[in-house]
């Protein structure tokens, strides 16, 4: 087997947050993209130029419709067309917090009957060192009949993908790359070059799984260390945020990481504990993982005891008070609520007996959550200046561009701020209260 692409037609599954933007970049490359999903409404949105992600306009989409570069499909048969198929799916946790690999292996029963000789097979999806080789490499061979290594290419890449950020672009960022072979490894640094401008190889499936992992704990880690502090620094009648504006500007030997309400996405609070999970089964701890976890997991209930405290000091119980969410997504200007810390802060709320709303302009309406179904359907509120005045207490969970914090500032009479929204706006009616 040679490292070089016989024809440039490959198979993207799972068309979520991770396989559309990839999907797009190759066809621009001038790939053709057979998008793979379960879910018929993404594949009819892609097959008539439609997108279902904010941050992917839809002419985006049409463009490489056009070009007849992308299609999409629910028919996993079409895996046979291609000379690469790469894995996006969802890798969660199970409530136990062990690792639910079920997405993944669903995906390669559904494919390994179709994979042909010399296809590469590329997992995306995060998850913990030895995934690749251990699970998902037995039921590939189990279901096709083929050797990984020797009759189809098998290696994994992690996705790379900042929501958010304007200035992020997939085919800017490097692309790291390891096989279950040297072969493996070369077949898919050739594909991913045909699409990115930097491509990392390293020796082993493991390592890249491991390096994805370092990527997210380092964050994971970092942000539960300048929480921690921020309760402490609050006690000392020290402001946090202005503690680490001033750090920052030594320029070397540190990087900023800000507090806020608690760990939200599908990678940050989900995998450092995939590494936690296959520690235990080599009989060790992750003890620093493990206390971030616990550290970033409090957040939530500090806010809301935070709001408690606000409407106590005005005379007000939490029970029976008007309180607003400002921002239900997880992370400022995307429209991806998954794991976001405003579902837990919104229930602590609810159990205390408060009435609960949320105003978010990237998400009218809750859609289905695994953890949180039973807001699902609920909608956000308008944003003027009678309906937030209608609320005893605002706060502002996700810092969104689209929200006028000036008139939030107007018209709530408290506002417990996490982001630090507010003080960038100067005096405003409204008494801010930072958690």
């Amino acid at each position: 087997m040679t490292a070089a692409i016989p024809r440039t037609k490959i198979c993207v599954i799972g068309l979520g947050y991770v396989g559309l933007p990839l999907a797009i970049q190759f066809a621009k490359a001038g790939v053709h993209v057979v998008g793979l999903d379960i879910d018929a409404t993404k594949v009819e949105a892609i097959n008539t130029s439609a997108s279902y992600l904010r941050h992917i306009p839809a002419a985006a989409v049409a463009e490489q419709r056009r070009a007849g570069l992308l299609e999409a499909s629910t028919d996993f048969q079409r895996v046979a067309e291609a000379e690469a198929s790469i894995i996006c799916v969802p890798t969660p946790l199970t409530k136990q917090r062990d690792p639910d690999l079920s997405f993944v292996l669903n995906t390669a029963r559904a494919i390994a009957p179709h994979l042909r000789k010399g296809a590469l097979v590329v997992l995306e999806s995060t998850t913990y060192p030895g995934t690749t080789e251990e699970e998902l490499r037995p039921v590939l061979e189990a279901g096709s009949g083929l050797v990984a290594g020797v009759d189809f290419h098998l290696a994994f890449s992690p996705e790379r993908e900042d929501p958010g950020n304007p200035q992020s672009r997939i085919g800017d960022i490097p692309k790291i790359v390891g096989g279950l072979t040297s072969a493996c490894r070369d077949r898919a640094v050739a594909l991913y070059s045909l699409a990115v401008g930097r491509v990392v190889p390293v020796s082993s499936c493991r390592v890249a799984e491991a390096a994805k992992l370092l990527e997210n704990i380092f964050r994971g880690v970092n942000i539960a260390l300048v929480n921690e502090l921020k309760v402490i620094y609050e006690r000392m009648g020290i402001d946090i945020w202005e503690v680490v504006e001033a750090a920052k500007t030594k320029p070397f030997g540190f990087m900023p990481f800000y507090p806020g309400p608690g760990l939200g996405g599908h990678c940050i609070p989900i995998d450092p504990f995939y590494l936690t999970w296959k520690a235990r089964a080599h009989g060790l701890n992750t003890r620093f993982i493990e206390l971030a976890g616990e550290i970033n997991t409090a957040m939530p209930l500090r806010v809301v005891d935070r709001a408690a405290e606000a409407l106590n000091d005005a005379g007000r119980p939490l029970k029976g008070s008007r309180v607003l969410i400002v921002g239900l997504a997880y992370k400022g200007n995307v429209d991806d609520c998954r794991e976001s810390p405003s579902f837990v802060i919104m229930e602590t709320l609810r159990d205390r007996g408060a009435h609960v709303a949320y105003h978010d302009p990237h998400i009218p309406k809750i859609p289905v959550t695994r953890e949180h179904a039973a807001w699902a359907g609920q909608e956000s509120v308008a944003w003027s200046q009678t309906v937030l005045s209608s609320f005893d207490i605002a706060i502002i969970v996700t810092a969104h561009n689209a929200v006028d914090h000036q008139l939030l500032g107007q018209c709530a009479p408290m506002i417990v701020d996490t982001r630090n929204v507010m003080a960038a706006l100067g005096p405003c009616r409204a008494k801010i209260w930072k958690a």
